[in-house]
């Protein structure tokens, strides 16, 4: 049985990754240093190491714990407008933590890792939907470290020979159907965690930045996937990557949209709830339309989203956030 080290482990995407991999009866251990994760959302299968990827004192303690034979990277900042702001942030714990992860692979012989990657690497859509021969133009600086660390990994493979899945994330929303993960993602700035926090009344209203975008209803138009759909291509990937010498770049979305309006709409809908909500101006940097296809993760994987609708969406994280409330 193959040892799995998932750095960012205890972070909402990451907690559902480990839980994806636990029911999959694998050797897992999570690092993570608890900054923005939750040590409570670890699956208990899981062994915990508790770390900096900018420490490698603790990364090297880690792997010899572990003894991993494929690493999933999922830690990093990960805010866009932040990001502008502090890129010396964002430089240190995305390329620099990356960097000594990469190290410590080559130093411990560790063939296999998975990326956490982001649509963010892309930019403005020069078409739509978005495939992975699209141009790689990022217009923050978050997409930008996304984009670099992609570009070490494939060097690292070519000098290294280490074998990787990069998986490009669009809009990841949702919460495990069964209720195992129960706590909620820390200061998410993403539309759908917003919404929720309205509904349970943590937050006045929702500001919506512009009424006059090329859309159905002149919001602007996402794509959103379900953490766990995403949670299953990791693991689809892993088994992928152990078993054939092909490296893979994917996108993971649904080829679907959804406006800021119809999420607004889906929860008095679905939920019986209705949300409190505002016009304000533009923000920069906010396309039209941002969605994507994931053909080539079907193709490669046999991979196919089975809880992205909205309902689904909406309703898995109300269920959780209505706790909290």
């Amino acid at each position: 049985m193959s040892n799995i080290l998932i750095i960012g482990g205890a972070g909402y995407i990451g907690s559902h990754v480990v839980l994806e991999f636990c029911e999959q009866i694998e050797n897992v251990f999570v690092f993570d240093d608890l900054s923005t994760g939750d040590f409570n959302n670890i699956d208990s299968r899981a062994e915990f190491i508790k770390g900096s990827i900018l420490n490698s004192n603790e990364i090297e303690k880690a792997f010899q714990i572990s003894k991993p034979s494929t690493v999933i990277h999922l830690a990093a900042l990960k805010a866009t407008g932040e990001s502008m702001k502090q890129p010396v942030n964002y430089s240190r714990t995305n390329i620099v933590g990356s960097l000594n992860i990469l190290e410590m692979m080559v130093k411990f012989l560790v063939q296999n890792i998975i990326f956490s990657s982001t649509s963010a690497v892309y930019g403005d859509p020069q078409y739509l939907p978005i495939d992975e021969n699209h141009p790689i133009n990022p217009i923050n600086y978050y997409g930008f470290t996304k984009k670099s660390i992609e570009e070490y990994i494939i060097w690292y493979s070519r000098l290294k020979g280490i074998r990787y899945s990069i998986l490009r994330y669009f809009n990841a929303a949702g919460y495990d159907s069964k209720g195992r993960i129960r706590r909620v993602e820390k200061s998410s700035q993403n539309l759908l965690p917003i919404v929720m926090e309205v509904l349970i009344k943590n937050r006045k209203s929702i500001s919506i930045f512009g009424d006059d975008y090329d859309t159905k209803d002149g919001t602007c138009e996402r794509d959103y996937i379900h953490v766990s759909d995403l949670a299953s291509a990791h693991y689809l990937s892993y088994k992928k990557i152990l078993k054939s010498d092909e490296n893979l770049l994917l996108n993971l979305a649904t080829g679907k949209k959804y406006s800021i309006l119809e999420v607004i709409n889906g929860c008095e809908k679905y939920l019986n709830k209705p949300i409190k909500f505002d016009f304000t101006e533009r923000r920069l940097g906010d396309p039209d339309l941002l969605y994507s296809n994931s053909l080539l993760a079907q193709s490669k994987l046999g991979w196919k989203p089975k809880y992205s609708d909205l309902r689904i969406l909406l309703t898995s994280m109300y269920n959780i956030y209505k706790n909290r409330g």
